[in-house]
């Protein structure tokens, strides 16, 4: 009896979250009660903020623009700092760059906002101030970013002058018409010119040199008077409070424990805890369990009114619930849903598998989740014989696909075979047959296999970019020559002052989508920028060439080449493959071909024993012999031998490679 007494309370012991002798007890700042649990477990504790404090005439929506590497985020350390929003210390660095591949590569990926709060002349400010990429490949994040401002702040490096994306950046506030802020940077350095920088703004921008505010962001000089004329130029959000919730989501991210996270920029009425809100682009109903805003840490708080930016979470559990661009309203009290944003269009394909098969499913997950944060990427199923079930991804760019890369291995822990980046071309069919089985008279190609026979089709287009590079003058005759050898086609060349020279080229996508930026910027010794946008498509006179192994053509080293480059390329890919294809018992002829014509051909030799090793002298007829009948003995096996390419053999090859 005393045993199952013993027992029981051991039972009892275990299966409470709360050891017997040990009473629960409430911190002493907080009344008994089921408020005060409710208020010491929800939101990890942080206190709420009240949002009504902030009517929107004090609020300021606004983005920090610029070239890569010219001092956004470092401006932006300094206006958390001077806000009090972060703790003055040496180690704020790239604050608002919260991801891994960011600070080991010094570059903003993923646009990031946090709210200031700022008094000016006796009023408190809301300042929502959202850090944005410099590269011309995430220019999809600064366009996003914009449609939650009503200004930007245009920084240019006083050292570099205007750059190829600063230009790009300026129009896509302009088109926008936002308020702009000019700030020249980096006042503190040696060789800094800010009177150049200032004359090639007022050239090429038509900003007078009075308005451009010379600061050091490195070492606070004079940035106390970009928060003031953030406040006397950029105007409030035009949104009323007494309107039906209309809340924008510009941003996801993907929590384990919490689901999905919504950023969110409200154009009308308020959004608190508990209520009933609606998807308009999935119509699913959600009730609201958190909203605040990024300080740039979460912020819970009671409320967010008209104009404000903030952050949501209502329980979405699938990736796909939030859409970037979706209109979020209150449950009857349907809005009319906004414009939302253009889709991004893919500029470079690559095949993506993964390394073990039995990871298919777990990669499958991981990116799921992670183009709900990075929207930007097009994924479509895919299967080769070599490397078995994938997908084939759309990327902005070749930096976007390698930093795509990298987050999956650093935040996934997936490890994966990437194959060489292609670009979407298009075929005008004249079959009335493969017009049939299409539905469409124009198809796109992303994938080589895919590729019609030139006898259905009238004319083959390749995808354009209308390219900026901006210059010192003294590297123009190189640049000149390597866009030429691109086959690119000059529009225009304008000299922004004495020494910089603003030249614009049409580009095939296909001429710079590997190694061009790399070889300008060696060409010029790293003083070149270059920024490119889409141009549309035009016609070419494009082919499919095949890799044979034996006579057998390999389907996964397909590729689709303009006429005039299929030799030097055809070349380039036979000796790498005789150099990763193991040698075997009998000779393999790696060729290239385009339809029926060998344009390019390397033989990997083969293996043989030495047989004459016995022959001590004696006549020549006995050695001729045996190498005779050596040399049948490869033939026959040559005929009924199959080449099996080893799966990391096509890796090797696939993979872009940096080092040739």
């Amino acid at each position: 009896m005393a045993l199952a007494g013993r027992t029981a309370m051991r039972w009892a012991r275990l299966r409470s979250p709360w050891p017997a002798a040990v009473p629960l007890r409430l911190p002493p700042c907080l009344p008994a009660g089921p408020v005060a649990c409710e208020r010491l477990y929800s939101s990890s504790g942080k206190e709420k903020l009240d949002m009504s404090m902030y009517p929107v005439e004090s609020i300021r929506n606004f983005s920090i623009i610029a070239h890569v590497d010219h001092g956004k985020s470092t401006l932006a350390d300094r206006l958390l700092e001077i806000t009090g929003t972060i703790a003055k210390t040496d180690r704020n660095k790239q604050v608002l760059d919260k991801l891994q591949v960011e600070r080991e590569r010094g570059i903003t990926v993923k646009a990031q906002s946090a709210s200031l709060f700022y008094s000016h002349e006796g009023v408190n400010y809301l300042l929502n101030l959202i850090d944005t990429p410099g590269h011309v490949d995430f220019s999809y994040e600064v366009s996003r970013s914009l449609s939650a401002c009503q200004g930007v702040i245009l920084v240019v490096d006083a050292n570099e002058g205007i750059q190829a994306q600063t230009v790009a950046n300026f129009y896509l506030a302009f088109e926008a018409q936002l308020a702009i802020i000019p700030v020249i940077n980096k006042i503190d350095l040696k060789n800094a010119d800010p009177e150049r920088a200032e004359k090639q703004i007022e050239k090429l921008f038509d900003i007078p040199i009075d308005e451009c505010v010379r600061i050091s962001a490195k070492q606070g000089t004079n940035v106390e008077k970009v928060l003031q004329k953030v406040i006397e130029k950029i105007p409030p959000p035009h949104c009323n409070t007494a309107d039906p919730l209309k809340a924008l989501v510009f941003d996801s991210t993907f929590d384990h424990y919490r689901g999905v996270i919504a950023n969110i920029a409200l154009f009308g009425g308020e959004i608190q805890k508990g209520h009933k809100i609606v998807s308009a682009h999935t119509k699913k109903r959600y009730e609201v369990n958190e909203v605040g805003i990024l300080t740039p840490n979460e912020q819970p708080t009671h409320k967010l009114y008209a104009g404000q930016v903030g952050y949501l979470i209502a329980g979405m559990k699938e990736v796909t619930e939030a859409q970037i661009g979706d209109t979020l309203f209150l449950y009857k009290q349907p809005v009319e849903p906004l414009p939302g944003f253009k889709s991004a269009k893919p500029m470079v394909f690559a095949g993506m598998y993964p390394v073990d098969q039995t990871e298919y499913n777990n990669l499958k997950s991981a990116l799921e989740r992670l183009t709900l944060n990075d929207s930007s990427v097009t994924v479509h199923r895919d299967s080769s014989l070599a490397l078995g079930a994938g997908w084939r991804l759309g990327f902005l760019g070749l930096l976007h696909m390698e930093v795509f890369n990298q987050r999956l291995e650093q935040e996934y822990n997936m490890s994966v075979i990437l194959t060489a980046p292609t670009v979407p071309y298009k075929a005008i069919l004249s079959s009335a047959k493969l017009i049939k089985e299409y539905g469409k008279a124009e198809i796109t190609i992303i994938n080589p296999a895919q590729f019609p026979d030139k006898l259905s089709v009238s004319e083959y287009l390749e995808p354009t970019v209308l390219g900026t590079i901006v210059t010192p003058h003294e590297y123009i005759g190189k640049i000149i020559a390597l866009c030429q050898d691109r086959r690119a086609v000059q529009k225009d060349m304008l000299y922004i002052d004495e020494h910089r020279v603003m030249l614009k080229y049409l580009f095939p996508l296909n001429e710079i989508v590997v190694d061009f930026y790399d070889a300008l910027k060696s060409l010029s010794s790293g003083y070149a920028s270059f920024d490119y946008e889409d141009a549309g498509y035009q016609a070419a006179d494009l082919i499919k060439m095949d890799i044979l192994l034996n006579g057998n053509p390999v389907e996964e080293l397909a590729t689709i080449i303009h006429n005039d480059k299929a030799y030097a390329t055809g070349k380039f890919l036979c000796e790498r493959l005789k150099d990763a294809i193991p040698r075997q018992l009998f000779e393999i002829a790696i060729q290239a071909a385009i339809g029926k014509k060998i344009i390019a051909r390397e033989t990997l030799k083969a293996y043989r024993k030495n047989v004459v090793a016995k022959c001590y002298g004696g006549d020549i007829t006995r050695r001729m012999k045996l190498l005779k009948r050596q040399a049948e003995g490869k033939k026959l096996m040559r005929k009924i031998g199959n080449v099996e390419v080893p799966r990391d053999a096509f890796i090797r090859v696939l993979k872009r490679q940096t080092d040739k």
